[in-house]
């Protein structure tokens, strides 16, 4: 009794949670004028002339909070073929675009690592205050962006429990690789492996949906390569689909949760022999694969960039940490049944308060009017746009700026997103909206809840 009493409570609370961590229509807004905005400041760069901005990351696989950084790719035009620009020039590129901004304004916090895996530029938008990660040709980023974006469409508790998760390592001060702990990949990469390893699972083995090394196969063409993966992943994710129906686990988004924090409460110890492994969806002996040259405290293998280590920021101290915020959430979630308590060991203090309060932060979206056994009201869905804008390319040339559809689009209707159509002939869509914005028209796809 007591136990589906505390499953119950923690169900509602991590409802509630969602509610409130999960975009609104205004937070997807903000990012596209964000986007804008930076698309104009690389047109005035000369050195990038031609180049398109391009954003990626959790903003593209719909695995972004109201409060998620953004990430933006500048692509260097390199005829019909994936771009191989080198380090130094990509240094060269991000020095321009940081004087630009430095002139400019609108920005703060201005950073730049040139020295990083891979060189980085980073601000803070006066918009909303959103942090944003500027990099140069990151196309593996990209497609590693839309394959989250793909997975998410096998079964809607996985995008549910990384945003509670990513929530939860920030609220523990677990999720910063500059201070040795998780970076956010990683972390969906353990959401990814919980739902390989459950019973029955949820996701199968991810080379089951890719077989190949996605950052070996990105060569040549861009647009076969990228064909190629994307044609590869859908028909391999439609025959998972297909065949999992005798074995579903309908297992409560609060039960995966707990057995989540169950199952990584001691991953400092599993680390020392083990890696884990979302590819073969199983730990991995790491003495036993003589790939993993290098040794981590703890080695979370990049599927699409094998061996890459996803995890390799994380030091042996934070390893420690990280593994007590498990263990110590984990006793929580079990043995508590007091929603206040439960909610602020989940969340970050603001967020906490406001679930406490009951203050309200605006409508939800959803497209799919609730999560079957749950209220619609505690369930916000994708919102539209990332349902109808899968390849989003922003050229800096004179042509029209568009977001181009595919086949993994819910909607299949096509939707362009024109930045400054021709006031003469209006290439307006139905359900469009429009407002004048530096002295031009600029027309915007309506966003309604369905």
């Amino acid at each position: 009794m007591s136990s589906f009493y505390t499953n119950d409570t923690l169900e509602r609370c991590l409802r509630d949670i969602l509610d409130v961590i999960k975009p609104l229509l205004g937070d997807v807004t903000t990012r596209y004028q964000i986007i804008n905005e930076f698309k104009a400041v690389v047109e005035s760069v000369e050195s990038l002339r031609g180049a398109t901005v391009e954003p990626f990351g959790s903003f593209v696989s719909n695995l972004y909070t109201r409060w998620g950084d953004l990430d933006i790719s500048i692509e260097i035009p390199c005829g019909s073929l994936v771009s191989s620009a080198g380090k130094k020039s990509k240094q060269k590129f991000l020095r321009d675009v940081l004087k630009v901004l430095r002139s400019r304004g609108g920005v703060r916090n201005l950073e730049f690592i040139p020295n990083a895996r891979v060189p980085l530029l980073i601000f803070v938008s006066n918009h909303q205050n959103i942090s944003c990660d500027i990099s140069i040709s990151n196309l593996l980023g990209q497609i590693k962006s839309k394959f989250l974006l793909w997975i998410t469409q096998i079964d809607e508790r996985f995008r549910d429990m990384v945003l509670l998760i990513k929530e939860w390592a920030k609220s523990q001060q677990i999720n910063d690789p500059k201070t040795g702990t998780l970076n956010s990949y990683s972390l969906c990469m353990l959401v990814i492996f919980h739902f390989q390893t459950c019973e029955p699972a949820i996701l199968p083995p991810l080379h089951e949906i890719y077989a190949g090394n996605i950052v070996d196969d990105l060569t040549g063409s861009r647009v076969t390569a990228e064909r190629n993966i994307q044609d590869t992943c859908t028909a391999n994710i439609e025959r998972y689909k297909r065949n999992r129906f005798g074995n579903v686990n309908k297992s409560s988004l609060s039960e995966l949760f707990i057995s989540f924090f169950q199952k990584f409460s001691r991953i400092n110890m599993m680390a020392l022999e083990q890696a884990i492994c979302t590819y073969t969806g199983r730990w991995e002996h790491k003495r036993s694969n003589a790939k993993w040259t290098k040794t981590y405290p703890l080695l979370v293998e990049d599927p699409f960039e094998r061996p890459e280590n996803a995890a390799r920021a994380v030091s042996m101290r934070q390893l420690i940490k990280i593994s007590e915020a498990f263990e110590r959430t984990y006793f929580k979630l079990v043995s508590s049944r007091d929603r206040n308590l439960l909610i602020s060991s989940l969340v970050r203090p603001h967020i906490s308060s406001e679930l406490n309060t009951g203050t309200p932060h605006g409508n939800p979206i959803s497209l799919h009017g609730g999560s079957g056994r749950y209220p619609p009201l505690l369930s916000r869905a994708v919102p539209p746009v990332q349902n109808q804008v899968r390849n989003m390319r922003y050229e800096t040339n004179p042509s029209p700026m568009r977001y181009e559809t595919n086949r993994y689009e819910t909607n299949p209707s096509p939707m362009r997103y024109e930045t400054n159509p021709s006031p003469s002939v209006p290439s307006r869509r139905p359900g469009s909206a429009t407002h004048v914005q530096g002295g031009q028209q600029v027309w915007k796809p309506k966003y309604s809840a369905r």
